[in-house]
């Protein structure tokens, strides 16, 4: 199964765009940062990820400040063309630990 989970903020938000087929699509970069147990013991965990977001998601992420933190979850995909892993955003929540 492919899904992720992640706590993260809004680092940058691109405008809000459209596909060829008209659906509303929005690209972002996500930041996060966290303490990890690894091998007993604590790790600092920072990281960007890229985001995107299509169609009520990408509309209603459009709208939200730059920091605003966030849980998200969705899958991860290839880049087009490339390799790097892009999230897609399925849902959304606020975090409130952030």
């Amino acid at each position: 199964m492919n899904q992720l989970v992640l706590s993260a903020r809004i680092a940058e938000s691109k405008p809000l765009r459209h596909t060829p087929a008209g659906i509303p699509a929005l690209d972002l970069r996500l930041a996060h940062e966290s303490e990890a147990l690894e091998a007993g013991q604590r790790r600092q965990v920072a990281l960007e990820l890229r985001a995107v977001a299509f169609g009520a998601q990408a509309e209603s992420l459009a709208g939200q400040a730059i920091g605003a933190g966030f849980r998200f979850t969705g899958f991860l995909a290839a880049a087009r063309g490339g390799k790097v892993p892009v999230l897609h955003i399925q849902s959304f929540e606020p975090d409130i630990h952030s």
